[in-house]
């Protein structure tokens, strides 16, 4: 599959919450990580969502959000994963930053050059990647 969206992980999905409106869906990608996806009911059921069933994850690295100190907050945001930058490209307005996770995979956020420096954001530091359950779309084989 080719798309735009920078993070796109191969996974499993290994439980499925459905209401009414939303459902919930988990992917357990490389590493053992959990990405939480929240979509419509009606698209879950069009999808033929399945615990066991391949899926792909994709979150726009526009919707990844860095922390690098909580302060003593706790986000809202299921999706949280601790790691450690790896590379940072500073473009004319914004850079590209990697965050290496355990296991081997990589997540990447694109924050404004104001954000990375404000933050001081430097390859070797620890940062935790934020994204809202609404922001994962879950894609899979065509049947």
């Amino acid at each position: 599959m080719k798309t735009t969206a920078r993070n796109q992980f191969a996974g499993t999905i290994d439980a499925i919450d459905t209401g009414p409106v939303t459902t919930q869906v988990s992917v357990t990608i490389a590493g053992g990580q959990q990405i939480v996806a929240t979509m419509t009911t009606s698209a879950a059921t069009r999808l033929k969502l399945a615990v066991g069933k391949e899926a792909i994850a994709l979150i726009k690295s526009s919707a990844v959000v860095l922390v690098v100190d909580f302060a003593g907050y706790v986000l809202s945001a299921r999706n949280q994963f601790a790691g450690t930058i790896s590379r940072l490209e500073r473009g004319a307005v914004s850079s590209l930053v990697v965050l290496a996770l355990p296991g081997g995979v990589n997540l990447t956020a694109s924050v404004t050059n104001d954000a990375v420096d404000a933050l001081a954001l430097a390859v070797g530091q620890q940062a935790t990647a934020v994204f809202k359950a609404y922001s994962v779309m879950v894609a899979i084989a065509a049947a």
